[in-house]
């Protein structure tokens, strides 16, 4: 009798989960690891590749699932629908195409343990993980032999695999390339304005669109100056929006280095320390899932 594949490992396409996948292996045996990517279609290309390769390192498929082309047409059909970027509990992208689905892969699959691909350095977001989500019987690879991204990319290289290209780039995740991660920061998209103007130009315009079909401020970037939250004037926009000439552009923003991001990979940009409301988990099960698509 075929066992079941009881330790869920989240592959984000970063070098963190990578390892990690390839850790739990070494933990618990390959035959009870099942390994699941949450597409969202906005990936750099050489994501695939990349995935490819972790397969062939892991001796196991890589399974994909994702809301593109069942619930969403686009990453832009979502914040076009909810006319937004960011929510109060982050990218909203990634609440839709990887945090609520996987909250509903917990439902309806038997698990012992969730792996995730948090290093040593992410110590806040495993406490989150444990304070708000204990249903997941979340467990780090990463904290358990003591890594750090920096490690987790030179085991990756001894293994014959190049990182993902976006790292060469000189970005620190490989999050959402094909349009810019909304989640990216100031030095994140400074950069992007510098390196990838056709990028930078999309998004600035879906910004401009989203503002002037809601009828107020849509932006990525928000001003955190004291100043600014007092007068109400937080959103930065990628470009000056003429009917909004009191909210800065990124222009006006001092220049930053390329900030650290967190790997997209159910908890992108959400505020997971912060306590749930009951109500929340209704909202998010609202769509088919299509579990029975994982062959085990």
């Amino acid at each position: 009798m075929k066992k079941h594949k009881d330790i869920v490992c989240w592959w984000s396409g970063g070098i963190t989960s990578a390892v990690a996948c390839k850790k739990a292996i070494d933990i618990y045996g390959l035959d009870r690891c099942i390994f699941i990517f949450l597409g969202t279609g906005n990936e750099d290309p050489d994501t695939y590749r990349f995935k490819k390769d972790c397969e062939s390192w892991y001796g196991a498929k890589i399974h994909t699932l994702t809301q593109i082309g069942k619930k969403w047409k686009s990453i832009q059909d979502i914040w076009e629908h909810y006319l937004t970027l960011n929510s109060a509990t982050g990218a909203i992208c990634s609440s839709e195409l990887k945090r609520d689905v996987r909250l509903k892969f917990e439902k309806q699959y038997k698990y012992t343990h969730q792996v995730f691909g948090f290093d040593l350095d992410e110590a806040k977001r495993v406490k989150s993980l444990f304070y708000n989500h204990p249903q997941a019987k979340p467990i780090f690879p990463l904290l358990m032999f003591g890594l750090l991204k920096k490690e987790c990319i030179k085991i990756v290289q001894e293994a014959g695999i190049e990182p993902p290209r976006m790292y060469q780039l000189g970005f620190k995740n490989n999050n959402c390339f094909q349009t810019g991660c909304i989640q990216g920061g100031i030095g994140y998209w400074k950069k992007m304005k510098e390196e990838f103007p056709e990028k930078f130009n999309a998004m600035a315009d879906m910004e401009h669109r989203l503002t002037d079909e809601k009828g107020k401020p849509v932006t990525m970037l928000k001003d955190q100056s004291e100043y600014a939250k007092r007068k109400g004037i937080f959103h930065v926009f990628l470009k000056p929006h003429y009917d909004y000439p009191y909210h800065k552009s990124i222009d006006d923003m001092k220049g930053r280095p390329v900030e650290p991001l967190m790997e997209c990979n159910g908890f992108c940009g959400t505020n997971d320390f912060d306590k749930r409301k009951e109500t929340e988990q209704e909202i998010n099960f609202e769509f088919d899932f299509g579990v029975d698509d994982i062959k085990l």
